[in-house]
Formats: C-alpha cells, structure tokens, sequence
C-alpha cells in the first residue's frame, strides 16, 4: 500500500498524484510554499491527505522561523498557516489540522521556540500515524456492511492516495477484501480530472482488488441492471445535518442509487464533521480552473475555443440521499451524527 505523504528529515516528500498512473514519481517539498503550491495544484489531493500534508507544512515552515521570543514566532507562524489556509476552500480537514497546530502553538506559551519547533514536527507526524489508525477503524466498521459477493461503487478516489494510507470509502473496501469477501468494485472515471480512472483504478489494482472502469454516466445503466449493490464515497465536509460535500458528480450517483433502492454510504473521519457548518447550502465550493474540463491535462483541446465553462470541483448531496456514515467511532445516520459527536467530546 503505497504512502501518500511523508516526513524526511525535514522534507515533505509527497506522491505525485499528477503524475498518475503513467509516472510513479516523488515530489520533496523543501519549503511550506511548495507544499501549499503542491495541495493547490492536486499533486496531493483528498481531505485527509490534504490535512496531513498542511500539518506536515506547518512543522516544516516553523523550522526556519528565526524569531527568538514567542510573539513574533506566533505572528511568523500565523503567515504560514494563512498560506496553507487559501490553497483549497472546500475540504475541511484542511483548516481542522491548521486549527490543530495553531492550538500546539498556543498551549506552548512560555516555552523555549526550539521546544515549540520539535512539538509541532510530533504534533504533525502524530496526526499522519492517528489518520492511518483511523482510517483503519473505518474500514472495520464499514466492512461489516458488506456482503460476500456484491459489487460496489464508488466515485472519485477516497483511498490510500487521498489520506495518509489505508483510505475511506477504499479503506472499508480493503477492509472487506482482507475479510476473504469476494467482492468486485466499478469505478467511475471521474470527470473533468479523471481521479477515478487515473487514481482508484490504479490503487485497487495495485492490490489486486477486481475493478472494472466506467464513464460517469453510465452508473444508473448498471444500476437498473442489478449490476451494483452499493455504493461507497470520502467526504470533503460534512455539515452538521448530515449534508455530506464530496467530488462534483458525487450528487447524482446518490440520487441514481435512492432511484433503484440501493445503499449509500459515505466514508469520512470525524475531522470532515463541520458542526460550525450548519448545512450543505453553507458549504463554500471551490470554483476551479476551466482548462480542467476544455483540455486534456492541459493541453489537447477537447471543446471550441471561447466556450463559457462552470467547473466546480465538489456538489452537496443531502442527508435524505444518505443510507448511513462511515466514522472511525462506528456507523450514524446523517441525522445522527451531530449528537454522536457531541457525545464521543464528552
């Protein structure tokens, strides 16, 4: 199972997800911009990894902070974290883990900034160890809902590659594989940045799980046939009634599945929980470059020059849409989640 993202000697070395699946190819980071540049430009992508690698951005850009007394080290700090901050607006694990390392900063007030410095590279790394533990959890939860035998789908890519390692909605998938169910999973492909075909292809392939590729609007096709049992997405945030916003094309699989009376269920650990965030209407989405859906991978030209272009890169689908949540702590009903979480704080 390949690593996502990781801490070398100071280095955030990351998998080059653009690169795949033709390159398998690393990219060190030797500056937070370059990791920030990196979360931007999708060479890391999905809200946990997205997460990991800010915090690993944030320990990374405090080591090269001069300031000897706490204040200006806390005001150098926030500069960096702001950086990190405006790489992507919708996942919001993102701002959990620069919170999380905000709050490290804080609480060690009146410690010497050498200190400081060493705590924030343990305080990110023990964020990348607790997302694999996590995602782990999910799968054994999740993996419980899924029969000897069923085909599964699944859109975008929520796998080893859009966390730390493991994966959520691959990571009940991996889950129930490990069990010995012999289960067999279609993949859409994705548009208009093909993460499906290009990333979760490659990762069940990787481990040898069945998987067969479709376009994205041949799902309800398959669906009528009898040929899907479930379906399983990630999350980039979830607010706090349920509404769950995920990779653009993720609205109408739920739909299609709520149509033919098949489960849907959604992967995501409490960090992508937003009760600040009342509903999916509140949820900001990320408007994204429209070359994504006129070129392939920027250049062939694919669609008339001049064509007006609307590129969201995430929809919302509501909480009725939504068999249950997968969580690390178990599996909730979309209404039920608010209330779990309160309750796991107590």
């Amino acid at each position: 199972m390949v690593r996502t993202v990781e801490w070398m000697n100071g280095v955030v070395r990351l998998l080059d997800q653009s690169r795949l699946p033709e390159t398998v190819e690393f990219l060190d980071c030797r500056d937070y911009r370059e990791v920030a540049d990196a979360i931007r430009t999708l060479k890391v992508r999905g809200a946990p990894a997205i997460g990991v690698t800010a915090a690993l951005g944030i320990a990374q850009g405090a080591q090269v902070v001069e300031a000897v007394d706490f204040e200006s080290f806390a005001e150098a700090m926030e500069r960096v974290c702001d950086c990190l901050a405006e790489t992507r607006p919708t996942a919001v694990n993102l701002f959990w883990a620069i919170d999380r390392m905000k709050r490290r900063i804080k609480v060690m007030k009146g410690q010497p900034i050498t200190a400081i410095k060493q705590a924030l590279i343990h305080e990110a790394l023990t964020i990348l160890e607790e997302d694999i533990q996590l995602c782990r959890a999910m799968g054994r939860h999740g993996a419980e809902l899924i029969r000897d035998g069923q085909t599964i789908l699944t859109h975008c890519n929520a796998g080893a590659l859009a966390t730390a390692g493991y994966g959520t909605a691959l990571g009940v998938i991996r889950a129930a594989w490990e069990q010995g169910k012999k289960i067999t999973v279609v993949a859409d492909e994705t548009r208009p940045v093909l993460q499906g075909a290009r990333l979760t292809v490659w990762e069940l392939m990787q481990d040898r799980i069945p998987v067969t590729l479709i376009t994205d609007n041949m799902a309800g096709s398959l669906m009528r046939q009898g040929k899907i049992q479930l379906c399983i997405v990630g999350a980039d945030r979830i607010a706090a009634n349920g509404d769950v916003a995920n990779k653009i094309g993720t609205y109408s699989v739920a739909v299609l599945a709520k149509a033919h009376g098949i489960p849907f269920y959604v992967a995501a650990p409490y960090s992508t929980i937003d009760l600040c965030t009342r509903s999916g209407a509140d949820i900001p989405i990320e408007l994204r470059d429209p070359l994504e859906v006129t070129t392939l991978y920027g250049s062939r030209s694919i669609a008339p020059a001049g064509v007006s272009i609307y590129n969201p890169a995430f929809d919302v689908t509501p909480a009725e849409f939504i068999t249950a949540i997968i969580t690390e702590r178990g599996v909730f009903k979309p209404t039920e989640l608010a209330d779990a979480f309160h309750r796991s704080r107590m």
